[in-house]
């Protein structure tokens, strides 16, 4: 068995990135540096839920995360 590379493309916020290697959504947060928390993530218009993250990222999946700010 042979471990054939992958190439996923997706976009996160606006910008175009090719993953190598499949990842789930709280992977693909930590790949990006992002905290876990204070945020929130929706793919192709519809928010994910936090029990959702360790679905595996889809190729061509349209990725906004949102962080929470403070202020008024």
């Amino acid at each position: 068995m042979t471990n054939t590379p992958v190439n996923i493309g997706i976009t996160v916020n606006g910008e175009d990135h090719q993953l190598s290697e499949p990842l789930t959504v709280a992977q693909l947060l930590d790949h990006l540096g992002l905290p876990a928390k204070g945020i929130a993530v929706a793919v192709d218009g519809a928010v994910l839920p936090r029990t959702s993250w360790d679905t595996p990222v889809g190729k061509g999946w349209e990725i906004e995360i949102l962080t929470a700010v403070q202020g008024g």
